[in-house]
């Protein structure tokens, strides 16, 4: 850790977790990473997203400043979506690195944020570390061992495959923990929802190819799952991000899913946003008291 201390060389180190009603693990979260403020850690903050429960209490509780996605960029109405919540994130801090955690993180790792700065703190050029790991599934699957990330292996990957085959090596593209320099977060959209990863792995290896990416190994990640009707919808924003970004035009639509009910199959349609915000950067300089 103190070599890692030293590496920073006068840049500082913001970690951010979004929270979406998380209450059962923001807390431990935040105390994986809390006794490291002061240190690697220049500043740790939850980007709340509109809790109803008692996520900003608990975070607060265990250190962490707290900030309302309202209260970042306040004159933009928000829009939902995971992508939405990262992207204000970096209004209402000063990092010149950036580390992200997801908040529904189970029994969470110290060596998280660690292992995801070393590259960018070692390495000249590196702009974008991704986070791989093994996911087991925690409910829905026998294969408790190795089941998790199914949006990836189904979607994910493939996609990569067909339209960015440079990043097939990439172990976890969708993965939550992450860590980038600001200056390339700002540089580039920000897509609104479950995109938002896809976009910044392809933007990245877009505008550095891939001298500028490195993954590190964080052991075993355990998290909340989601029923298939969710990952349903996370897909298509997903898809949706990875067309764009490929040149492929898209659009926001419904999706069409279906139960069974009493016999019946009755269709649900959800709108999915599929839209990407500017890079914050130009907005800045747009709007100087942003």
């Amino acid at each position: 850790m103190s070599d890692l201390v030293a590496r920073k060389r006068g840049r500082t180190v913001s970690v951010v977790l979004p929270a979406l009603d998380e209450e059962a693990t923001v807390g431990a979260v935040v105390a994986s990473v809390r006794p490291m403020l002061g240190g690697l850690v220049d500043e740790l903050v939850v980007i709340d997203s509109g809790s109803t429960d008692r996520t900003a209490e608990v975070a607060s509780a265990a250190g962490a400043r707290v900030v309302h996605r309202d209260e970042a960029l306040p004159q933009l109405e928000p829009r939902p979506g995971k992508g939405e919540v990262l992207w204000r994130s970096l209004a209402v801090t000063t990092g010149d690195l950036v580390v992200f955690l997801d908040s529904d993180l189970v029994d969470p790792d110290p060596a998280f944020v660690p292992s995801l700065l070393g590259p960018l703190l070692s390495v000249d050029d590196v702009h974008l570390v991704k986070g791989f790991y093994r996911r087991p599934l925690r409910l829905e699957s026998a294969e408790n061992g190795t089941g998790g990330g199914r949006v990836t292996e189904l979607l994910a990957r493939p996609v990569l495959s067909a339209l960015r085959p440079e990043l097939s090596p990439v172990i976890q593209p969708l993965g939550g923990e992450y860590a980038a320099t600001r200056d390339f977060l700002t540089s580039v959209p920000f897509a609104a929802g479950y995109g938002v990863e896809i976009g910044l792995l392809l933007d990245a290896h877009t505008r550095y190819g891939l001298a500028g990416l490195a993954q590190v190994n964080l052991g075993v990640r355990k998290h909340r799952n989601r029923s298939l009707l969710q990952l349903g919808v996370m897909s298509r924003q997903i898809l949706g991000t990875a067309l764009e970004r490929c040149g492929v035009p898209t659009a926001s639509a419904d999706l069409t899913q279906f139960t069974q009910v009493a016999g019946e199959w009755l269709p649900t349609h959800i709108p999915v946003l599929v839209a990407d915000r500017p890079p914050l950067a130009s907005l800045l300089v747009a709007d100087p008291d942003a």
